[in-house]
């Protein structure tokens, strides 16, 4: 009997169409913090509003996209508050939405891809809204129509570096499994943090003026089939690092009031002393170019994270431009949002007419920060646009 013979696909992974989505109701930042303070009736805490305003005002978002609208809210009080048991109607919302929400995203992809759908064989699905069995994974594949026999992955809880996770997973089945074409979905609602302010939880106002809804989708696969699938980006290594001295710099637990956030060290300057190591290891991939000779498309996790990043590497200003137009017109949209930004520089360099989707350049890393605090790295390596 012969012994059987696992087959692997022969190139790199490769990002063959990208597709996003957002709630309808979009909430102006500059009109938030009495929209935040009416909703939970906490508009006697004049001093916490006043520096909610002033976080909301020097946040570099001009918008946010919300599942939970006031009508919502309104039907769920028990969300309003800051303490109060609400953890089922957060659950009800998110098991319904989640999955909704990452369909849509998922459509556009499809589209984009313009393949059958039955051709779809591995769901890698990452969220840190809500946790449910079956999970989103499923919920999905049943909207999408895909074959019951697609291999699914579930990821709960990895927070804002979700978006790198699932990069990384769908590059390892697709270099793994022969013909293999994976959806890389990552969807996020913030209907299982929102609460109202608190003077003992101060680090909460930072999240609440930042995060947004959002839902973004992959196509990833090895060995392009010519002519009929277009390469937008392979993907040549990826890895992650616990950053040193960050234990407890970004917490989650989920409570009977929803999933409670807590920051609780200096986040930008963690990342900005400790990073170099694991970018001048993905950089290796490259070759060790020069940093501004990279494309970068980094998670948009606030802009004094990216001030520091920017700083500390010594960046051109446009070298983050993509993420803090995805900051600017989305806010932090936690896993979802890096996948944001690899679409938003392939949108640029489109509108550039670049020689590449990296805006010209060959070679850039895509980079997520989260809870640990863990830094997840991919390097990639742009189509050309003649090849594309």
């Amino acid at each position: 009997m012969a012994a059987y013979k696992h087959e692997r696909a022969t190139g790199p992974a490769t990002v063959l169409a990208i597709g996003r989505a957002t709630p309808p109701t979009a909430y102006p930042q500059s009109e938030y913090p009495d929209f935040f303070f009416n909703i939970t009736n906490s508009n006697e805490k004049t001093a916490l509003k006043a520096k909610f305003a002033r976080i909301c005002q020097n946040s570099g978002i001009k918008q946010r996209y919300f599942h939970c609208t006031e009508e919502i809210l309104k039907a769920n009080p028990a969300m309003c508050t800051y303490k109060d048991a609400s953890l089922d109607v957060r659950q009800d919302i998110a098991i319904r939405e989640v999955p909704r929400l990452a369909e849509k995203a998922a459509v556009r992809a499809l589209e984009e891809w313009g393949r059958p759908r039955s051709e779809i064989s591995h769901v890698v699905f990452a969220t840190t809204s809500g946790v449910n069995m079956p999970g989103a994974d499923l919920t999905l594949t049943r909207l999408l129509g895909l074959n019951p026999s697609v291999n699914r992955t579930m990821l709960y809880q990895q927070g804002c570096f979700g978006g790198a996770t699932v990069l990384r997973v769908a590059k390892d089945l697709a270099e793994n499994n022969k013909g293999a074409r994976v959806l890389a979905v990552v969807s996020e609602l913030t209907c299982v943090t929102f609460r109202a302010p608190s003077e003992e939880h101060l680090d909460n106002l930072v999240g609440s003026a930042i995060f947004g809804d959002g839902a973004a989708v992959l196509i990833v696969g090895s060995d392009p089939a010519p002519k009929v699938e277009i390469p937008q980006f392979e993907i040549h290594w990826s890895g992650e690092t616990i950053l040193p001295e960050s234990d407890g710099a970004i917490e989650g637990r989920l409570t009977e009031a929803g999933l409670m956030f807590h920051l609780l060290k200096d986040v930008p300057g963690l990342i900005s002393r400790n990073t170099l190591p694991i970018f001048e290891r993905a950089a290796a991939v490259a070759g060790s170019p020069g940093w501004n000779d990279l494309f970068w498309c980094v998670h948009p996790g606030g802009r004094a994270i990216l001030d520091e990043v920017e700083k500390a590497l010594r960046l051109k200003p446009e070298k983050l431009q993509a993420t803090r137009e995805v900051l600017h017109d989305f806010g932090n949209m936690s896993g979802a949002s890096v996948l944001f930004v690899l679409d938003q520089m392939r949108r640029r360099s489109a509108a550039a007419n670049a020689a590449t989707s990296g805006e010209g350049h060959d070679w850039g890393l895509v980079v997520a920060f989260g809870p640990g605090l863990t830094v997840e790295v991919s390097v990639l390596k742009a189509v050309p646009a003649s090849s594309a």
